[in-house]
């Protein structure tokens, strides 16, 4: 299968690092003029001249803008101006006891991961239905399906997202727009390898032997037995905003290396 998406353009939120920049790499080999973007300027220059330097002839720019307010995502739409594939991926995570997280906690969690994708979507959406073709995918997660009870307010986030995603596929049935969302299980992200990595440090073993703790301890479920790449999810991803999928909406398709037991 080969995947072309010259003449396309995508922005791909939280794209500085992990899963994010993967997939902004994946749609500029792809032949997509790509956008990233993160909070700091330096974040964001950093990134770009390693994607351009990975893909050089690809057309990539950045934005340095807050998601996680209105007027960030403001400050980013008029300066990112129409695109075709829209990829909410920015998002975080921090694992904390149910009775410890405060009112704020909730609420600026759900800024950044819920509110952040609304907005975008909301903005770009108009555009896309109008020219009659349009990819909108929300990076979810399986813990949208297996709240870890660890970080109940992050899988909070990630079933709203999937709520989110399906409403709005229907919302724009038989326009040429497709929404879709995509769950990671556990990867070799950012966030995910800095703790492992420090897991490893504070226990006296390698990374990979966190990794495998982490698995048999918290997602004893995995088949794949190993944490996914980025790549792996970014792949999924690609497909998703390509015409090759424009069967596809209103779905949420696992990248979970099995985790979630369930066949549908």
């Amino acid at each position: 299968m080969h995947i072309d998406l010259k003449g396309k353009k995508a922005a791909v939120t939280g794209s500085t690092a992990g899963i994010g920049k993967a997939i902004a790499e994946g749609l500029a080999r792809a032949g997509a003029a790509v956008i990233i973007n993160g909070r700091g300027e330096n974040r964001v220059a950093a990134a770009l001249e390693e994607l351009r330097e990975r893909v050089p002839t690809a057309d990539i720019t950045g934005i340095s803008a807050d998601l996680a307010t209105a007027e960030g995502a403001d400050d980013f739409a008029a300066r990112a101006g129409d695109v075709d594939i829209l990829i909410n991926n920015v998002g975080t995570a921090k694992p904390k006891p149910f009775l410890e997280l405060t009112d704020r906690d909730w609420r600026d969690l759900f800024e950044l991961n819920v509110m952040s994708g609304v907005r975008m979507t909301r903005h770009h959406l108009p555009a896309m239905t109008k020219r009659g073709w349009g990819r909108v995918i929300f990076v979810s997660s399986e813990s949208a399906l297996a709240i870890p009870v660890d970080m109940i307010d992050y899988g909070m986030t990630k079933t709203a997202q999937l709520a989110i995603s399906r409403g709005i596929a229907e919302s724009v049935a038989g326009t040429g727009v497709t929404v879709n969302a995509v769950l990671p299980g556990p990867t070799n992200s950012e966030i995910m390898s800095n703790w492992m990595q420090a897991t490893a440090a504070s226990e006296g073993i390698t990374q990979a032997e966190a990794e495998q703790r982490f698995l048999k301890t918290m997602r004893p479920t995995s088949l794949l037995g190993r944490f996914t790449t980025t790549d792996e999810i970014a792949n999924m991803v690609v497909y998703l905003c390509s015409e090759q999928a424009s069967g596809t909406t209103g779905a949420a398709l696992r990248v979970d290396g099995g985790v979630l037991r369930q066949i549908a």
